[in-house]
């Protein structure tokens, strides 16, 4: 039996990871702005950077900052196929709805405007500043399926009645009972159009 199509009314998307090639970006940092580049995409295994790529969390945190500013957010690319989807369901369907953990709204809420061909008042933007919020601000807009890249917080949104869509990526490869996708084709499969 085919699983019902998703409405995109109640569908909503992290960013990091699954609009935005973030780790792409920190890579490139790594290596341009701290001469890093012993590892690629493929050797990032965890979403904790410092349980895969043997750096010290000082680094890390040095180039999540630099990923995080105004000027690194412009080298950002979207990932391949999301900005043909979004802008197919932002045609019938808006606003967009995207919820981040990352603490800062501005750099990324200006990428997505200027990433997305729609108008801003058709893109919102929340940033929560920690992964545990998300819940709560997709609950509040009645949200019932997130489009996600990090496992642990699938389960979050799954406890609280979201249905996740993991987004597959290296660091989410654990066993887990969630709809994944590993393309923006795939997602577009899944919902009503």
């Amino acid at each position: 039996m085919e699983r019902e199509k998703i409405d995109p009314a109640r569908l909503a998307f992290d960013i990091d990871g699954v609009v935005a090639d973030t780790m792409h970006l920190f890579l490139d940092i790594a290596r341009e702005e701290f001469g890093i580049s012993e590892f690629g995409y493929e050797d990032i295994t965890s979403y904790e950077l410092e349980d895969c790529l043997g750096l010290d969390g000082e680094t890390i945190k040095k180039i999540v900052i630099r990923l995080l500013d105004t000027d690194s957010t412009a080298a950002l690319v979207p990932i391949s196929g999301a900005v043909d989807v979004l802008t197919r369901i932002g045609e019938r369907h808006t606003p967009l709805f995207f919820v981040t953990a990352r603490p800062e709204l501005e750099a990324i809420e200006a990428w997505m405007q200027k990433t997305l061909p729609l108008t801003p008042e058709n893109i919102d933007v929340v940033a929560t500043g920690a992964f545990e919020a998300k819940t709560d601000v997709l609950l509040s807009r009645g949200i019932t399926w997130f489009v996600e890249d990090r496992l642990e917080t699938c389960f979050m949104l799954e406890e609280a009645g979201i249905n996740p869509i993991l987004f597959r990526q290296p660091w989410n490869r654990k066993e887990h009972p969630f709809p994944e996708v590993g393309s923006w084709k795939e997602l577009a499969d899944m919902i009503r159009f």
